[in-house]
């Protein structure tokens, strides 16, 4: 199992909010883990419908498989749970090339809501374009002079042929509940590329998977003090906040292993405490 590993569920276990608090300057978390919560901190789950979904299948069933796109899948994670196996995964950049990419403007309070091109309702819009402009319609919009916001389309392939904006603009007025916006639309070119993608099958199974990031990560630290459990009982309680000696003992002892995760001053480990686990995150 390669070392660049993705947290899945981002990088902080940190599950205490202090209300009125402003974010503590240190933190030590211990969060039970079981086969399923170490597999899910390790790798990332490729969910049916996904294009990482179908990559990493089309690489199972034929050896590999191939995608043009602007960014790269798996640059965060290169472990991918596929249903209840895990692979790892190449990706390699073949050839680079340009993309027109689009994106809709919004004016919510236009001077001039007399249309140029043509008017349309939001409820007569195509299920591609309502599904994009859902969000910003449903709420309280901002109001600036010009264009509010825009709304990301991607390449004319993304969006198909559904769309009454992208790429050739039908109408440049949307009415929503009497309401009038005026619609511009703006492309720029940039770059993609052609990704091949191979896998290789590192477990068939979580309790397996979880094994294996055991047998790298797990340690247990001995010879506590009494200082030192308070510090870890806390933690398991609701976290731990005192930049103290005894946090800071017990911290600098468990930066003494290698851990799932770790940046200059955060970090998460596997940890063993009186024969439960733990996944450990820490501030410092």
């Amino acid at each position: 199992m390669r070392r660049r590993q993705f947290l899945a569920s981002g990088t902080a276990l940190l599950s205490v909010v202090v209300a009125g608090c402003g974010h503590p300057s240190v933190v030590l978390d211990l969060d039970e883990a079981t086969a399923g919560d170490i597999a899910d901190k390790v790798s990332a789950r490729a969910d049916p419908g996904s294009e990482e979904h179908t990559v990493v299948t089309s690489a199972i069933e034929n050896g590999s498989s191939t995608r043009t796109g602007r960014y790269e899948l798996f640059d965060r994670t290169d472990t991918v749970r596929v249903g209840d196996a895990f692979y790892t995964v190449s990706e390699t950049r073949l050839e680079s090339s340009e993309v027109t990419v689009y994106e809709v403007l919004v004016d919510f309070d236009p001077e001039d809501a007399t249309p140029d091109l043509g008017e349309i309702e939001y409820a007569d819009l195509p299920e591609t374009d309502r599904q994009r402009l859902e969000p910003i319609i449903s709420e309280d919009p901002p109001q600036q002079e010009g264009y509010d916001i825009g709304i990301g389309y991607g390449t004319a392939e993304e969006v198909g042929n559904g769309s009454v904006f992208v790429p050739e603009r039908q109408y440049d007025i949307v009415v929503h509940d009497g309401t009038r916006y005026r619609i511009a639309v703006d492309s720029r070119t940039a770059p993609q590329a052609e990704y091949r993608y191979e896998v290789t099958e590192v477990a068939p199974d979580v309790e397996t998977f979880a094994e294996q990031v055991r047998s790298q990560y797990l340690f247990r630290l001995s010879g506590l003090s009494a200082a030192e459990r308070e510090v870890i009982e806390a933690a398991i309680d609701g976290g731990y906040f005192e930049d103290d000696e005894a946090f800071r003992s017990v911290t600098d002892r468990i930066r003494e292993h290698e851990g799932l995760e770790v940046d200059d001053f955060y970090g998460t480990w596997l940890y063993e405490y009186e024969t439960v686990e733990y996944l450990t995150y820490v501030e410092w």
